[in-house]
């Protein structure tokens, strides 16, 4: 491969088009979407499945919770190391590893025939699907310009929006025609084919040949990108160092509060849909589609506001913390979720997609602080970090409030009540978090390691 080689960084980016420039990184970034399809199509299908496996094993609400918290355990147990592993193996090698495992364990699920068969698959899925996130901001943070990052953050991570659309189209069908067992061995054998895609076409920028000497001038035109010439071979940082920075905890308190809600939507609005209104099996295709298609804007748009903002002269740090407030105002209508449902239900499914549009604008953003704040030789690490922090809130959420609380309102009858519960805290979550980040990163400072 032949090398590519840099000139000083500029203060302001080329004045090429981006026709001259060149457009290689947004290959790198549709790579990264397909990824992140995959990883949310595997973990969503069970909840698709809940109907025919509650049906097989005789599950109650407390066991698919338990068997929920077995993914979270997992999940923020992996990505205490696995951001750690993916800066010491390297993008490339780190994510088609990470793939390979969630993709085999995505599989796996067709073979388990007990709930604590189904608790042991969800929990390798979980471990193995922590990679992804790190691996895709690292690749982000390595392909694009800071100006960039939040939108190709946003365009990758529709991905999760667009997993969950093909979802529910796809899922239950396939049950409903072959057998559940399928529908997890279908899904989860895409993920094979996507890694002979990135083995062809992935490489860091210096060792790529397919890029331009320009494009790769412009992705390190950042005055402070100071790793444009080659691969960062310098020590990483530990852990320990990791955490003396305010921006850390910015970034880690921030996942820790509003992950959890994501987690919400993903494995209960088909059971919020069932017991609120009946709809299941290929009745709930459209609804639960319909909620992420309205996501998939957010995503986009959430890493274009910003981008527009700083495109008109404000620093980066503004633009990206005034978009965060914005999007967190957004959520607050679902508290009236029920309230609107009870006149018709398709009210209540657009006001659940716009608080979850907000909720995938926010994570472009908060995941591209990382970047924006950290050297590149961190940023794996640190937001491995922040997901294992989401992890440990969704945990904490699914142990201490939806268990106890779906299981006691579901016995008196009153599980109507739980999801009001539920919508009040999903309100809450981002304004707080905003908040907390605003008082421990006031200004933008770049972290010094």
């Amino acid at each position: 491969m032949q090398r590519v080689t840099t000139t000083p960084p500029t203060n302001r980016p080329p004045t090429n088009t981006q026709e001259q420039i060149g457009r290689y990184r947004w290959t790198i970034c549709s790579l990264i979407f397909f990824a992140t399809t995959i990883n949310y199509l595997d973990r969503a299908v069970i909840s698709l499945l809940k109907p025919y496996l509650t049906e097989e094993f005789n599950w109650t609400s407390g066991d698919y919770a338990d068997i929920e918290i077995a993914f979270k355990v997992a999940y923020a147990l992996g990505m205490l190391g696995v951001g750690r592993l993916i800066d010491k193996l390297g993008t490339k090698i780190g994510y088609a590893l990470s793939t390979f495992l969630w993709s085999l364990a995505a599989v796996g699920h067709a073979f388990v025939n007990s709930t604590f068969g189904f608790g042991v698959a969800r929990a390798f899925l979980g471990v193995t699907e922590a990679g992804n996130f790190p691996a895709a901001i690292k690749a982000t943070a390595e392909w694009f310009p800071k100006r960039e990052r939040a939108f190709a953050t946003g365009i990758f991570n529709s991905g999760s929006n667009v997993g969950a659309i093909i979802a529910p189209l796809t899922v239950p069908l396939i049950a409903e025609t072959m057998g559940w067992k399928w529908a997890f061995i279908l899904t989860g054998a895409i993920g094979f084919i996507w890694i002979i895609a990135w083995f062809y076409y992935y490489e860091v920028p210096a060792r790529q040949a397919r890029l331009t000497k320009a494009e790769f001038d412009y992705i390190h035109s950042d005055v402070d990108d100071m790793a444009a010439a080659s691969i960062e071979t310098e020590p990483k940082v530990p852990w320990v160092r990791l955490l003396a920075f305010r921006q850390t905890w910015a970034f880690v308190l921030g996942k820790f509060l509003t992950d959890p809600v994501w987690w919400f939507y993903l494995f209960w609005l088909p059971d919020f849909l069932d017991k609120q209104y009946g709809i299941r099996g290929l009745d709930i295709m459209w609804p639960v589609a319909l909620v992420y298609t309205i996501s998939s804007v957010g995503s986009i748009g959430g890493g274009w506001v910003p981008m527009k903002f700083i495109q008109n002269g404000w620093p980066v740090f503004r633009a990206r913390k005034t978009s965060m407030l914005i999007y967190g105002l957004l959520v607050l209508p679902i508290v009236f979720a029920q309230e609107l449902g009870s006149i018709n239900m398709w009210l209540a499914v657009l006001v659940i997609g716009l608080a979850a549009a907000a909720h995938q604008a926010w994570s472009a953003n908060i995941f591209t602080t990382v970047s924006d704040m950290f050297p590149k030789k961190a940023v794996a690490s640190v937001t491995g970090m922040g997901g294992m922090a989401g992890g440990l809130g969704g945990i904490l959420l699914s142990a201490l409030v939806q268990k106890q609380m779906f299981v006691y309102y579901e016995s008196i009858n009153q599980l109507e009540t739980a999801y009001f519960i539920m919508f009040l805290i999903c309100g809450g979550a981002y304004l707080l978090a905003w908040l907390i980040m605003h008082v421990l990163v006031p200004r933008m400072k770049p972290v010094n390691i």
